[in-house]
């Protein structure tokens, strides 16, 4: 059975975020502010249906999606690319695998506790993310 993600998860922790930036090929200007924002995660899952809301003062970015279903990701915002994404639970772990220019580019959240993971891939540059429930 998958992990109850619900809830509302303040980050404590932003590891090698930069570096994952760089990989996609974010621009300096937008990595620096990127990088001192500390976003909040407001998780939303009703069975297959998860809308993950990324909350931070420069800019916000949905994702609404069915478990299991490819779909057009449009990651105008963040890097401005268009990928074909597909997101599954693979244990305790929601997965995301995202088709297009990046290679090997995707994400997984898990929880321990009241802790909330999220490890961001993009060509060979692993970002390991941590967020507290509220």
């Amino acid at each position: 059975m998958p992990v109850d993600l619900n809830g509302y998860w303040k980050m404590i922790s932003n590891d090698n975020f930069e570096e994952y930036l760089k990989a996609l090929d974010v621009n300096v200007a937008i990595r620096k502010i990127a990088t001192l924002l500390k976003p909040d995660k407001d998780i939303t899952q009703d069975g297959d249906h998860i809308t993950i809301k990324t909350l931070s003062t420069f800019k916000n970015y949905n994702m609404d999606f069915y478990v299991g279903k490819e779909f057009e990701e449009d990651l105008t915002g963040v890097d401005d690319r268009k990928c074909m994404t597909t997101i599954a639970w693979e244990g305790d772990k929601l997965v995301c695998d995202q088709k297009g220019e990046k290679e090997g580019r995707g994400w997984s959240h898990w929880v321990q506790g009241d802790e909330l993971y999220l490890e961001l891939r993009a060509c060979g540059v692993v970002c390991m993310q941590v967020f507290k429930k509220t």
